[in-house]
């Protein structure tokens, strides 16, 4: 039995970035005790604990890599828990509870404050509450509309009832990143295949994903500042630039690399069209209007750039983040140009960015080469496919070639731990085993080194 002595400790080792570790645990496996519920499966018989420990992480961390298709794998039942997970991760579970908290009339401390700021990437504490009042009933509200057009197609198809709960599914779906698709009814792990070609899916979702992408910082700023521009700061500058280079760019290339292959057959504006949407979901979304097993190895080179990158802070998607990559890429450039400083829109980037920046490309990158060589190691996989899956797990993207479910046991358990290190982030996942700062009385005597 603890003492209050010994609570108190405790708890004082609990710091933002451990209790966001710990909260996505936690939801994790609790999403995995209900998917192992008899309930829970279609065919009512209980789901195996690796099974329902993968799937219900790949939802919690809004990814979409699947070892059994959702359609045909789960019950109603079992759709509603994963639905549910998308919703907490994509959000965040501290947003939600802040959220319960408020509409409840309580009182929101000092201590909460700051891990909802550790948690959705703010730049300030002053203002965070009604931030989350705001991205709480803008998410529903996005969602409710996305989910009404995406109705307007699946209804016809499905009927009413079936319809409007896929559109409620998938427009949820794209919002939070999370690419768990209930195509499965046409052709399992099909995804939205069938759709290549149909302009109100590709842009619901496309919109859906993107919107979700760019950071809920990045909506504040611009209802608060509209099209001016020049008044954005300068966080939602670089997001808004990045963004539609990233988009933009990668389409160009996939469009490039497939209009011959594995577009031939389509017409000039589903060719266009599905290159916009595999650019845009790549940024960490994980649904496919093509067989991305089918892909060139330019276009699953430039996939996995996409999803190394990912998405924006503070948002439902993963990857280094398009900050990030800006950082870095100004910070070269300046040193190349032997520039004062890193600027970019009339300002200077701090050093301390710059540091959280290597380090966020580091860490990843270590991750997912580590993690490549031992799935390379184990079994006997396709590098290409292999690193396509393990950036896809650690981007939180959720495309694969289909060797998801070739996976072993080890395989599906690193692709599990790279999945929970990209939803709460590399580094907080790094800080949660060592962020007791030690500062030495001392430094050591420096020495130089050559480079390069």
């Amino acid at each position: 039995m603890w003492t209050k002595l010994g609570k108190k400790k405790w708890h004082s080792k609990l710091t933002a970035t451990r209790t966001i570790a710990a909260g996505f645990l936690g939801i994790i496996l609790a999403g995995t005790l209900l998917l192992m519920l008899p309930i829970s499966s279609a065919e009512g018989s209980a789901a195996d604990f690796l099974t329902a420990l993968f799937t219900a992480t790949s939802a919690t961390c809004v990814t979409g890599l699947v070892v059994v298709d959702t359609y045909a794998g789960w019950s109603v039942f079992g759709k509603a828990v994963l639905l549910i997970l998308i919703q907490i991760g994509g959000l965040g579970f501290m947003t939600i509870g802040v959220f319960v908290a408020v509409l409840m009339k309580k009182n929101i401390g000092l201590k909460e404050r700051g891990i909802l700021q550790e948690s959705m990437n703010t730049l300030q504490i002053g203002g965070i509450v009604r931030l989350v009042k705001k991205i709480t009933i803008g998410t529903f509200a996005i969602e409710g509309i996305g989910a009404l057009l995406l109705s307007i197609r699946f209804i016809p198809q499905m009927g009413w009832t079936t319809g409007i709960c896929n559109g409620i599914f998938h427009s949820i779906s794209a919002f939070c990143n999370a690419g768990f698709d209930l195509m499965g009814r046409e052709e399992a792990y099909s995804s939205l295949v069938s759709y290549s070609g149909d302009f109100l899916v590709n842009i619901t979702v496309m919109l859906l994903i993107v919107i979700g992408g760019i950071g809920f910082l990045v909506w504040d700023d611009l209802q608060k500042k509209k099209f001016r521009f020049k008044e954005y700061l300068l966080h939602t500058k670089i997001v808004l630039v990045v963004t539609f280079f990233l988009i933009f760019g990668g389409a160009f290339f996939i469009y490039l690399f497939e209009k011959d292959s594995l577009m031939a057959d389509m017409g000039i504006g589903e060719t266009v069209l599905t290159s916009l949407f595999a650019s845009v979901t790549a940024r960490t979304a994980g649904f496919n209007t093509i067989d991305v097993g089918g892909m060139s190895t330019s276009s699953k080179l430039i996939t996995i750039v996409l999803m190394f990158v990912g998405g924006s802070p503070g948002s439902t998607a993963g990857g280094i983040k398009t900050t990030t990559f800006a950082v870095m890429l100004i910070f070269v450039w300046a040193n190349l140009r032997n520039s004062h400083g890193s600027n970019i829109f009339g300002r200077r980037l701090e050093e301390e960015e710059i540091r959280k920046a290597s380090i966020v490309v580091t860490i990843n990158l270590l991750l997912a080469v580590t993690a490549a060589i031992i799935v390379c190691g184990i079994q006997s996989l396709p590098m290409e496919d292999v690193l396509l899956e393990v950036f896809s797990a650690i981007g939180t993207v959720g495309m694969s070639t289909g060797i998801t479910r070739e996976l072993n046991a080890v395989s599906q358990s690193i692709i599990i731990l790279l999945m929970y290190c990209g939803r709460i982030g590399s580094m907080t996942f790094a800080l949660s085993f060592t962020e007791r700062k030690r500062v030495a009385p001392v430094q050591l005597p420096a020495e130089k080194i050559i480079i390069g």
